[in-house]
């Protein structure tokens, strides 16, 4: 769930950066673009975990890069960058930290069983 969840809010956010780009607001594209992107394929290589620790630790990126989503997210939305509304984007990301910080959480306490 959490790997199509966070793959369609990267293919999401693309179409965000595009008019972050036409708007010439390059260095927000970019960094929406890193983060927003790098969520997914965190979680992709936690799949393919070599163990536990490896799994969580991928995870935990996962979820640092989501807040830091969250955060460009917030940033745009606040300073009136684009027009677009972002409450959809803001939802999704919270949603998905959610996500991520139960799997975190989980896999920890599971781990210390």
């Amino acid at each position: 769930m959490i790997e199509e969840k966070s793959f369609q809010f990267a293919l999401n956010t693309i179409n965000l950066v595009k008019i972050l780009r036409a708007h010439k607001e390059y260095i927000f594209a970019n960094q929406l673009l890193r983060c927003s992107t790098s969520i997914g394929a965190n979680v992709a290589e936690a799949g393919a975990g070599q163990s536990k620790k490896d799994f969580i630790a991928k995870m935990a990126i996962a979820s640092k890069e989501a807040r830091e989503t969250r955060y460009w997210l917030k940033l745009i939305k606040e300073s009136g960058l684009v027009s677009e509304d972002l409450e959809f984007y803001l939802k999704e990301i919270e949603e998905i930290i959610k996500i991520l910080t139960k799997i975190v959480k989980t896999s920890q306490s599971n781990s210390n069983s």
